[in-house]
């Protein structure tokens, strides 16, 4: 346990009331992290908070924050700071997608909003908990992509150019701030069990498509995802940074 030990260790998750988010805050609290639990709904927030006290107690604080707010991003993270004095882990796990089409159709408020909340977002949160990291030589950033970022779609366009770019800001941060001992990685999920992809999945016929050309034939679950978090967090993830983590039951290689 002691390679994937987190105790001490003190982690934001956005996005994480639900889907890989809320299963990434349980798994970081059942090896000993303090979590933020952090979307746009207090009372989803409070939900999960309690539900990870009840098991953990006092490992979870609820901080409702709206990602596309760089004001609110800034209290998420002096919430934490004046909680728990640090940040060792952020893992950027909130996203949107307005827009299912063409990108001939895609319109601008759409484009602006998806590359706003799964990009800049991104960039804002990381470059606020990164002086702390750097002040005491360490520290984990992982941003939730999707296999989207690594092949075109006709109807998520604008989506996948966003997860793709999110990639890339991992490999910059990893650069720059490698040498202060932090890493920054990605997570590129395939076809997840959750509520944001629930159109790809609650109709059989469309999940069946969506499966069959993987070499596992099946959907994931949040938990699948999650794992994953807790190693690039923990010391099994030490000498890990710049990488794009493929966990979509062989979809992408087949």
């Amino acid at each position: 346990m002691s390679l994937f030990d987190l105790t001490g260790k003190v982690a934001i998750v956005t996005g994480s009331t639900r889907g890989i988010g809320e299963a990434i805050v349980h798994r970081m609290a059942e090896h000993g992290a303090k979590v933020v639990v952090s979307s746009r709904k207090a009372d989803s927030c409070e939900k999960v908070a309690g539900e990870i006290n009840a098991k953990h107690a006092d490992s979870a604080i609820a901080v409702p924050c709206n990602i596309s707010d760089k004001a609110d991003l800034q209290r998420l993270v002096d919430t934490t700071m004046k909680k728990w004095g640090r940040v060792d882990s952020l893992v950027c796990n909130a996203a949107v997608n307005p827009y299912f089409g063409p990108s001939k159709d895609l319109p601008d408020d759409a484009f602006d909003k998806i590359m706003g909340a799964n990009i800049k977002s991104n960039h804002w949160l990381a470059h606020m908990v990164l002086p702390q990291m750097v002040e005491r030589k360490d520290g984990s950033i992982t941003i939730i992509s999707s296999i989207g970022g690594l092949r075109g779609s006709p109807i998520l366009g604008a989506y996948c150019v966003s997860k793709a770019a999110d990639m890339q800001l991992a490999r910059n941060l990893a650069v720059e701030y490698g040498p202060s001992n932090i890493r920054v990685n990605c997570i590129a999920p395939g076809l997840i069990k959750t509520y944001f992809a629930k159109a790809l999945w609650d109709n059989p016929d469309i999940l069946e498509r969506s499966t069959s050309g993987a070499p596992l034939k099946r959907i994931g679950m949040p938990d699948e995802i999650a794992g994953a978090a807790v190693f690039l967090a923990s010391p099994a993830g030490a000498f890990m940074t710049g990488q794009t983590m493929v966990i979509d039951g062989g979809a992408t290689a087949a």
